[in-house]
């Protein structure tokens, strides 16, 4: 069995391949070349914290992926020292079972959350997007961040977050990283990270709407990566009316995420107004943004389908990079 750490999956997964990995992912969930059940939820009362079991098979045109990932959501972790989110990724042989790799599953989170709003915006956003904003200074952003950057030539970038400190911190660390533009600003309100904004991520645990609709330019595209459960919410049922939403997965979407379940139970809009899935576009199935004027969203509960198909192409590459360590198993 291979054992990748953080770093190994870090330089096994670039984020111009973890992108086209989404795509493909995507591709097969929407043309039924994946088996992936809703994932089970495991609470944990004693320390406040959930455990969540997602399996997946993959038969792409090219490729078969077999996997699950254990993500644990433990609140009480940062005040020990420890990550939040700790995370495992386990890689069978697609042709006979058997366990050949074990991953850390956090970071390959991160990338395939970031690559997974990649995907979006080279789907979806305007061609000649220069300005992109992010909301949540926190891992996630940080990959959204580099993913726009991988899939359109960002000049400028914005970074707004509850805690000025955090996005201080964020914007000190991103600027000219790998792809990632150095012209990056940290706003001082919502209006401001997205007044001038051709590409919005946000990566938030908002109950409520991150930024003001009528704030918002024509033309823009969302990728949203939060509110990925029924009560959370980043951006506002007004925005979701005038938008043409696309998701990652529709069953899994309106059974978990806030931004579009609260405004389907007011009786704002119902399932039709979810265009469609992106692996439809990626199909060539649905047509994604078709004017300049559109405004386009994105929402990704996350699906398992996802690492699967970014843990084989991480493990790939660590085989040929000869980079983790061999145990027997």
């Amino acid at each position: 069995m291979l054992l990748l750490t953080a770093e190994d999956v870090r330089k096994a997964l670039p984020m111009n391949e973890a992108i086209e990995a989404m795509k493909s992912a995507y591709a097969a969930l929407s043309n039924g070349r994946a088996v992936v059940p809703l994932r089970t939820r495991l609470p944990i009362p004693n320390s406040e914290a959930l455990s969540l079991f997602m399996p997946a098979y993959v038969h792409s045109a090219d490729s078969q992926a077999l996997a699950i990932k254990v993500v644990s959501l433990f609140p009480t972790n940062p005040a020990r020292g420890l990550a939040y989110i700790q995370a495992a990724v386990l890689v069978f042989d697609p042709e006979t079972g058997r366990a050949i790799a074990l991953l850390e599953g956090s970071s390959l989170t991160a990338i395939r959350t970031g690559a997974a709003g990649g995907a979006a915006i080279d789907l979806l956003a305007r061609k000649d997007s220069k300005v992109a904003t992010i909301f949540g200074a926190g891992a996630q952003g940080r990959t959204q961040l580099e993913a726009a950057c991988t899939a359109r030539e960002i000049e400028t970038a914005f970074i707004f977050d509850a805690d000025s400190d955090k996005a201080s911190a964020f914007a000190k660390e991103m600027k000219g990283k790998s792809t990632i533009t150095k012209d990056i600003h940290v706003a001082s309100s919502a209006r401001e990270a997205i007044e001038n904004a051709d590409i919005i991520c946000t990566a938030t645990t908002s109950t409520q709407p991150v930024f003001d609709d009528k704030d918002l330019k024509a033309g823009t595209h969302i990728s949203a990566v939060g509110s990925y459960t029924p009560d959370m919410q980043e951006v506002s049922a007004e925005t979701l009316q005038r938008a043409k939403i696309f998701v990652d997965s529709r069953s899994a979407s309106l059974e978990e995420a806030g931004d579009l379940i609260q405004p389907i139970r007011a009786g704002l809009f119902d399932e039709s107004h979810i265009c469609g899935e992106l692996g439809e576009v990626v199909l060539g199935i649905k047509s994604g943004r078709q004017s300049q004027e559109e405004i386009t969203y994105f929402k990704s509960v996350g699906i398992a389908v996802q690492d699967a198909m970014a843990a084989q192409v991480a493990l790939d590459n660590a085989r040929k990079m000869d980079i983790g360590r061999e145990v027997d198993f």
